[in-house]
């Protein structure tokens, strides 16, 4: 099998694994989308100069195809006023002959207690430029409503779909870290699922001198840790690592200690 066909069968798997980020409509009643994907098989190509989120909604996209139930109407609907976009519906579909405006969202959040007063504004963007409130924010108050705009329905009107028959529903699955130090965080409204690995600052990586590192690419921030990759020594990783720091950027790594287990991690620059 071809080296590029392998990384997207890898990530693939790795973004089927991932769970959605709550159940129902549990979070800021966003109605979650639900999908049972009974094969993990991709056969497709795909630009890898395609920024993470756009290269995951072709993995939505294979995904929805393989369902007979659903039937793909339109993808990536640049809504327009004279000239000027207002902003993109991700996808529009059919699920048993109803019509579902889904927008796609995949994120990586780290649990800082520090931040908001409340679990959902504790999970912040692992760079702290972008937050999981920020984000539900943007979804109800931009996004979806985008939808009820009036050259929305124009548009819709081309496809002969009422607007007021459209469901909207969000496919947000997402990838939590929680401090290193933490044990047993107990969510009430987010997945626990979806906690996949920890955090730390360049302080606390001492606790593993004899383990191993490495230090994926962007798009196989999606894969599940393997044992076939070139790990770093303890020593090497910290001079990668702080490459990626000095320019305030956390890198999600892996991490394989003496016994074997692999985990994921990220290391932040700002603590």
């Amino acid at each position: 099998m071809h080296q590029k066909t392998k990384d997207i069968q890898k990530r693939y798997e790795g973004y089927l694994q991932t769970a959605t980020l709550w159940e129902n409509d549990a979070v800021f009643n966003l109605q979650q989308f639900k999908i049972d994907s009974k094969s993990s098989k991709i056969n497709i190509d795909i630009d890898d100069k395609l920024r993470l989120g756009k290269y995951i909604e072709r993995f939505v996209s294979f995904e929805l195809m393989q369902q007979n139930s659903i039937k793909i109407l339109v993808e990536n609907i640049q809504i327009q006023q004279d000239k000027r976009t207002l902003g993109e519906l991700d996808c529009m579909l059919l699920k048993d002959d109803t019509p579902i405006h889904l927008e796609i969202i995949y994120k990586f959040y780290l649990y800082d207690t520090t931040i908001g007063n409340s679990e959902i504004e504790h999970f912040i963007g692992p760079n702290k430029k972008d937050s999981l409130i920020e984000k539900l924010n943007k979804l109800k108050e931009k996004q979806l409503p985008l939808l009820y705009s009036r050259d929305c329905k124009t548009y819709l009107s081309t496809l002969e779909i009422a607007q007021e028959n459209i469901k909207q529903q969000v496919y947000f699955k997402g990838q939590l870290f929680v401090p290193l130090a933490t044990k047993n965080i107990q969510l009430t409204k987010l997945n626990t699922d979806c906690i996949v690995g920890f955090y730390m600052r360049v302080n606390e990586l001492s606790k593993f001198f004899n383990c191993k590192f490495f230090i994926p690419i962007k798009k196989d921030w999606l894969i599940i840790p393997h044992k076939n990759v070139n790990w770093q020594t303890f020593e090497d990783f910290k001079k990668s690592s702080k490459e990626y720091l000095d320019r305030n950027f956390s890198p999600l790594c892996w991490l394989k200690k003496t016994n074997g287990e692999l985990q994921k991690f990220f290391l932040v620059w700002w603590l």
